[in-house]
C-alpha cells in the first residue's frame, strides 16, 4: 500500500481491456461519479476511488486484502475479453464496434441492485436514475462514509409501502420497488437460484415481480448475474436488429450476446 496526497491506494495489475469510463459511464450502473481522472463510487456496500494508468488500476478508499478482491471480480478480471472480442469481431459491425470503444466490459454487479436499479431505469433518463437510486440509499441504507451510502436491502424495503418511498421522487416505480422487495425478502423469488438456474426459467421467474417485463428482467441477469447469454433489447438495439440483423444474431455472438450488445448498443448510440 503507498499513500499519495491525503490518500492511501493500492496497484492492481488489470487487463488492458479495461476502460473505466466506457465501462462506468455505459448505462449499466448508476453509482458511479466522475471526478476528472478518478472515478468515485460504491461496490458491495464499500466506496471506492478509482484511476487507471496504463494496465495499473490505482484503488483507493477501501484498501484491505478483501475489498480488492471485489474489485477484481466487480471488473471480472479472471475473464479474457480480448480472446472474447477475437471471436466476436467475425461480425464487420462488431468488429468496427469493438475497435472504436474497446475497453468496454460487462460488471458483475449485485444481483439485488441490479433488479431494482433496472425497475428504477423505466422510461428514465440516466441523470434522473442516478438522482432516484441515490436518494434511495441515502435514505434508508447506512452511511459508510461521509459521501457513501450502503444500497438497501430487500429485508428493508419490505417493510415499507409505496408511500414511504416518496422521497426518492420515483413515481410509478415505487409500487414495483416494494413488489419486488417483498418477492425477494420471503424468498419467493430466490436470487440465488437464479444464478444457476436455466436463463429461461431465471427470466420467468423475475418476470413474476409486478413491473419486471422482458427487458428489466433481461438487464438484471446480465449486469446482476454476469448471464451473458442476456441480451437485453431497448429503443437503440431495436434499431440496431432492424438495421443490421434482420435475420438473427450471427453465429459467433453465442454465449457472449450480452457482451456483443453492449458493444452494439454504445456504438449504435454515440453514432446516432
Amino acid at each position: 500500500m503507498k499513500k499519495t496526497l491525503d490518500r492511501e491506494f493500492v496497484e492492481i495489475k488489470c487487463p488492458s481491456c479495461l476502460d473505466l469510463a466506457l465501462t462506468l459511464d455505459c448505462g449499466q450502473a448508476f453509482r458511479w461519479e466522475n471526478e476528472g481522472d478518478k472515478w468515485r463510487g460504491v461496490v458491495k456496500n464499500r466506496e471506492y476511488i478509482l484511476e487507471k494508468n496504463g494496465e495499473k488500476l490505482f484503488v483507493s478508499g477501501s484498501c484491505d486484502r478483501e475489498s480488492i478482491e471485489i474489485i477484481k471480480d466487480y471488473f471480472d478480471f479472471d475473464r479474457d475479453y480480448d480472446k472474447i472480442l477475437d471471436k466476436l469481431k467475425a461480425d464487420k459491425y462488431l468488429k468496427t464496434a469493438a475497435e472504436e470503444y474497446y475497453g468496454i466490459r460487462i460488471l458483475k454487479q449485485d444481483g439485488w441492485e441490479a433488479l431494482v436499479s433496472f425497475i428504477i431505469s423505466q422510461n428514465n433518463n440516466i441523470p434522473r436514475i442516478k438522482g432516484i437510486i441515490s436518494r434511495l440509499c441515502e435514505f434508508f441504507g447506512e452511511k459508510i462514509s461521509d459521501t457513501a451510502y450502503s444500497f438497501p436491502s430487500a429485508q428493508r424495503l419490505s417493510s415499507l409501502s409505496a408511500e414511504d418511498l416518496a422521497p426518492l421522487r420515483s413515481g410509478f416505480r415505487a409500487k414495483y420497488i416494494i413488489d419486488a422487495a417483498n418477492k425477494v425478502a420471503s424468498g419467493e423469488v430466490d436470487l440465488e437460484k437464479i444464478k444457476t438456474m436455466p436463463i429461461d426459467e431465471a427470466r420467468a421467474r423475475l418476470m413474476t415481480i409486478k413491473g419486471v417485463g422482458p427487458k428489466v428482467a433481461e438487464c438484471t441477469l446480465l449486469y446482476g448475474f454476469n448471464r451473458l447469454e442476456a441480451f437485453p433489447v431497448d429503443v437503440w438495439v431495436k434499431r440496431i436488429m432492424g438495421e443490421l440483423y434482420e435475420n438473427g444474431l450471427p453465429e459467433c455472438f453465442k454465449n457472449y450476446e450480452g457482451i456483443a450488445q453492449q458493444y452494439l448498443f454504445h456504438w449504435r448510440r454515440m453514432s446516432d
